[in-house]
Protein backbone atom coordinates (compact mmCIF):
# COMPACT_ATOMS: atom_id res chain seq x y z
CA UNK A 1 0.00 0.00 0.00
CA UNK A 2 1.57 3.33 -0.68
CA UNK A 3 1.18 6.18 1.81
CA UNK A 4 -0.82 9.01 1.75
CA UNK A 5 0.88 11.60 0.20
CA UNK A 6 -0.27 15.54 0.55
CA UNK A 7 -0.57 17.57 -2.91
CA UNK A 8 3.12 19.26 -1.44
CA UNK A 9 4.71 15.74 -1.66
CA UNK A 10 3.85 15.17 -4.93
CA UNK A 11 4.82 18.36 -6.03
CA UNK A 12 7.63 18.07 -4.45
CA UNK A 13 8.53 14.82 -6.16
CA UNK A 14 8.20 16.49 -9.41
CA UNK A 15 10.27 19.82 -8.82
CA UNK A 16 12.55 16.63 -7.33
CA UNK A 17 12.41 14.75 -10.63
CA UNK A 18 12.61 17.80 -12.92
CA UNK A 19 15.90 18.44 -10.91
CA UNK A 20 16.99 14.82 -12.19
CA UNK A 21 16.87 13.72 -8.61
CA UNK A 22 17.73 9.76 -8.60
CA UNK A 23 14.83 7.80 -7.11
CA UNK A 24 12.26 10.80 -7.75
CA UNK A 25 10.21 9.62 -11.06
CA UNK A 26 10.53 5.79 -8.88
CA UNK A 27 8.71 7.56 -6.18
CA UNK A 28 6.65 9.29 -7.79
CA UNK A 29 4.96 6.95 -10.46
CA UNK A 30 2.76 5.21 -7.83
CA UNK A 31 1.49 8.07 -6.20
CA UNK A 32 0.02 9.78 -9.37
CA UNK A 33 -0.82 6.74 -10.78
CA UNK A 34 -4.51 6.83 -9.43
CA UNK A 35 -5.37 10.32 -10.42
CA UNK A 36 -4.02 9.78 -13.95
CA UNK A 37 -6.26 6.84 -14.23
CA UNK A 38 -9.05 8.95 -13.16
CA UNK A 39 -8.52 11.48 -16.10
CA UNK A 40 -7.82 8.63 -18.66
CA UNK A 41 -11.07 7.22 -17.79
CA UNK A 42 -12.76 10.70 -18.20
CA UNK A 43 -10.58 10.87 -21.69
CA UNK A 44 -12.23 7.39 -22.59
CA UNK A 45 -16.02 8.05 -21.27
CA UNK A 46 -16.21 10.27 -24.43
CA UNK A 47 -14.65 7.59 -26.62
CA UNK A 48 -17.22 4.93 -28.66
CA UNK A 49 -17.76 2.03 -26.81
CA UNK A 50 -16.03 -0.05 -29.10
CA UNK A 51 -12.87 1.62 -28.48
CA UNK A 52 -9.68 -0.88 -28.30
CA UNK A 53 -7.93 1.55 -26.28
CA UNK A 54 -8.16 0.72 -22.45
CA UNK A 55 -7.58 3.95 -19.84
CA UNK A 56 -4.55 1.73 -18.65
CA UNK A 57 -3.20 1.19 -21.89
CA UNK A 58 -3.82 5.18 -22.50
CA UNK A 59 -1.99 5.97 -18.85
CA UNK A 60 1.14 3.98 -19.30
CA UNK A 61 1.47 5.64 -23.32
CA UNK A 62 1.13 9.30 -21.78
CA UNK A 63 3.18 8.09 -18.51
CA UNK A 64 5.58 7.04 -20.96
CA UNK A 65 5.81 10.36 -23.15
CA UNK A 66 5.83 12.15 -20.14
CA UNK A 67 9.27 10.64 -19.07
CA UNK A 68 10.79 11.63 -22.21
CA UNK A 69 9.77 15.52 -20.93
CA UNK A 70 13.32 15.60 -19.50
CA UNK A 71 13.66 19.28 -19.31
CA UNK A 72 10.17 20.08 -17.95
CA UNK A 73 9.98 22.03 -15.11
CA UNK A 74 7.09 20.86 -13.33
CA UNK A 75 5.57 23.47 -11.08
CA UNK A 76 3.23 21.82 -9.12
CA UNK A 77 1.19 18.68 -9.08
CA UNK A 78 -1.98 20.07 -10.80
CA UNK A 79 0.41 21.52 -13.68
CA UNK A 80 1.56 17.77 -13.98
CA UNK A 81 -1.82 16.69 -14.38
CA UNK A 82 -2.92 19.12 -17.01
CA UNK A 83 0.24 18.44 -18.97
CA UNK A 84 -0.55 14.07 -18.88
CA UNK A 85 -4.16 15.26 -19.98
CA UNK A 86 -2.79 16.87 -22.82
CA UNK A 87 -0.43 14.12 -23.46
CA UNK A 88 -3.65 11.56 -23.51
CA UNK A 89 -5.38 13.58 -25.80
CA UNK A 90 -2.62 13.41 -27.78
CA UNK A 91 -2.20 9.68 -27.18
CA UNK A 92 -6.09 9.54 -28.61
CA UNK A 93 -5.47 11.70 -31.28
CA UNK A 94 -2.76 9.69 -33.03
CA UNK A 95 -4.97 6.08 -32.56
CA UNK A 96 -7.78 7.48 -34.14
CA UNK A 97 -5.37 8.66 -36.71
CA UNK A 98 -3.68 5.24 -37.12
CA UNK A 99 -6.88 3.35 -37.33
CA UNK A 100 -7.98 5.84 -39.94
CA UNK A 101 -11.26 7.28 -37.77
CA UNK A 102 -14.04 8.11 -39.77
CA UNK A 103 -15.97 11.56 -39.16
CA UNK A 104 -19.69 9.76 -37.66
CA UNK A 105 -18.72 6.58 -36.68
CA UNK A 106 -19.90 4.96 -33.95
CA UNK A 107 -19.37 8.06 -31.55
CA UNK A 108 -21.13 8.36 -28.06
CA UNK A 109 -23.19 11.50 -27.64
CA UNK A 110 -21.42 13.33 -24.34
CA UNK A 111 -24.60 15.09 -22.53
CA UNK A 112 -24.04 19.25 -21.71
CA UNK A 113 -24.98 18.86 -18.42
CA UNK A 114 -21.67 16.11 -17.94
CA UNK A 115 -19.73 19.09 -18.60
CA UNK A 116 -18.97 17.98 -22.27
CA UNK A 117 -18.60 20.67 -24.88
CA UNK A 118 -21.35 19.80 -27.23
CA UNK A 119 -25.26 19.60 -26.97
CA UNK A 120 -27.65 16.56 -25.75
CA UNK A 121 -28.47 16.01 -29.71
CA UNK A 122 -25.00 16.48 -31.11
CA UNK A 123 -22.19 14.31 -31.46
CA UNK A 124 -18.53 14.77 -33.25
CA UNK A 125 -15.98 12.18 -33.64
CA UNK A 126 -12.71 12.87 -31.69
CA UNK A 127 -10.43 13.99 -34.65
CA UNK A 128 -12.96 17.05 -35.61
CA UNK A 129 -12.91 17.98 -31.97
CA UNK A 130 -9.40 17.76 -32.32
CA UNK A 131 -9.35 20.49 -35.54
CA UNK A 132 -11.97 22.37 -33.86
CA UNK A 133 -9.73 23.09 -30.88
CA UNK A 134 -6.51 23.42 -32.55
CA UNK A 135 -8.64 26.57 -34.92
CA UNK A 136 -9.79 27.62 -30.94
CA UNK A 137 -6.11 27.85 -29.85
CA UNK A 138 -4.96 30.30 -32.88
CA UNK A 139 -7.76 32.19 -31.43
CA UNK A 140 -7.28 32.34 -27.85
CA UNK A 141 -5.02 29.52 -26.09
CA UNK A 142 -6.42 30.14 -23.14
CA UNK A 143 -10.10 29.06 -23.73
CA UNK A 144 -8.45 25.95 -25.22
CA UNK A 145 -6.42 24.99 -22.24
CA UNK A 146 -10.03 25.78 -20.20
CA UNK A 147 -11.44 22.76 -22.62
CA UNK A 148 -8.28 20.92 -22.33
CA UNK A 149 -8.36 20.72 -18.31
CA UNK A 150 -12.21 20.71 -18.16
CA UNK A 151 -13.00 18.62 -20.88
CA UNK A 152 -10.46 15.66 -21.06
CA UNK A 153 -8.76 16.49 -17.50
CA UNK A 154 -12.31 16.55 -15.93
CA UNK A 155 -10.95 19.03 -13.59
CA UNK A 156 -13.09 21.35 -12.03
CA UNK A 157 -13.53 24.79 -12.41
CA UNK A 158 -11.71 25.32 -8.86
CA UNK A 159 -8.79 23.03 -9.75
CA UNK A 160 -8.99 24.57 -13.98
CA UNK A 161 -8.36 27.69 -12.30
CA UNK A 162 -5.72 26.66 -9.96
CA UNK A 163 -3.70 25.38 -12.44
CA UNK A 164 -4.12 27.95 -15.36
CA UNK A 165 -3.83 30.69 -12.34
CA UNK A 166 -7.42 32.49 -13.07
CA UNK A 167 -10.34 33.15 -11.01
CA UNK A 168 -13.14 30.60 -10.94
CA UNK A 169 -15.54 33.51 -12.70
CA UNK A 170 -12.88 33.68 -15.36
CA UNK A 171 -12.70 30.01 -15.80
CA UNK A 172 -16.43 29.67 -15.90
CA UNK A 173 -16.70 32.77 -18.55
CA UNK A 174 -14.01 31.19 -20.72
CA UNK A 175 -15.43 27.28 -20.81
CA UNK A 176 -18.82 28.89 -21.55
CA UNK A 177 -17.92 30.63 -24.22
CA UNK A 178 -15.31 27.65 -25.94
CA UNK A 179 -18.28 25.29 -25.60
CA UNK A 180 -20.09 27.69 -27.69
CA UNK A 181 -17.62 28.23 -30.19
CA UNK A 182 -16.53 24.58 -30.70
CA UNK A 183 -20.26 23.72 -30.88
CA UNK A 184 -20.64 26.03 -33.98
CA UNK A 185 -17.59 24.75 -35.40
CA UNK A 186 -17.93 21.40 -35.27
CA UNK A 187 -21.78 21.74 -36.21
CA UNK A 188 -20.52 23.86 -39.44
CA UNK A 189 -21.63 26.76 -37.88
CA UNK A 190 -19.37 30.86 -38.24
CA UNK A 191 -17.61 30.06 -35.00
CA UNK A 192 -17.18 34.14 -35.02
Amino acid sequence: MIPSETPADVSQLLRAWSAGEAGALDRLAPIVYDELHRIARSHMARERSSHTLQATALVNEAFERLMDCTRMEWRDRVHFYSVASRMMRRVLIDYARRFGSKRGSGLKRVPLEEAAVFGEDFSADFLALDAALDELAMEDERKCRVVELRFFGGMTVEETAEALGLSSITVIREWNFAKAWLYRAISGGNPE
